[in-house]
């Protein structure tokens, strides 16, 4: 152990080579990090496209004044960098459309294929059983 280990665990008076402590995480956890990280990213790219839609009229406003040709190429570049900035928005929604995807096909709602095992006479027990229950 290091140095700073063994000083803590004189303080305290504890002993850390012992403890390990495990996170486990459920899948309404992780569902829920996904869709904050989600939120979080997409507010992200919004504003750095509105960041990048003021320079770039910055950028041009510069080019149209001066007529200098590395002006110019300033703005293009900002244009091109909004551009893929709006593209990875759009990536990022596919994204969490396939993941949602995912989590509905992990758990089948319907049953195209049942296979009963048993005789006529039990079925037609099974069945009368069946709409006993619902009347």
């Amino acid at each position: 152990m290091s140095t700073f280990e063994d000083n803590m665990e004189e303080i305290f008076n504890i002993d850390l080579s012992e403890k390990t402590v495990k996170i486990v995480k459920s899948e309404k956890d992780i569902a829920e990090e996904a869709e904050s990280d989600y939120v979080h990213t997409r507010n992200n790219l919004y504003d750095l496209i509105e960041k990048g839609q003021k320079a770039i009229e910055g950028a041009l406003d510069v080019a149209q004044e001066s007529n200098h040709p590395r002006a110019y190429e300033v703005a293009v570049n900002a244009i091109k960098q909004v551009a893929d900035m709006t593209d990875k928005l759009i990536d990022l929604q596919k994204k969490m459309k396939d993941l949602n995807k995912e989590d509905k096909k992990a758990s089948p709602n319907t049953v195209n294929n049942s296979i009963f095992f048993g005789s006529t006479a039990d079925l037609q027990k099974m069945l009368k059983r069946g709409k006993a229950e619902e009347e």
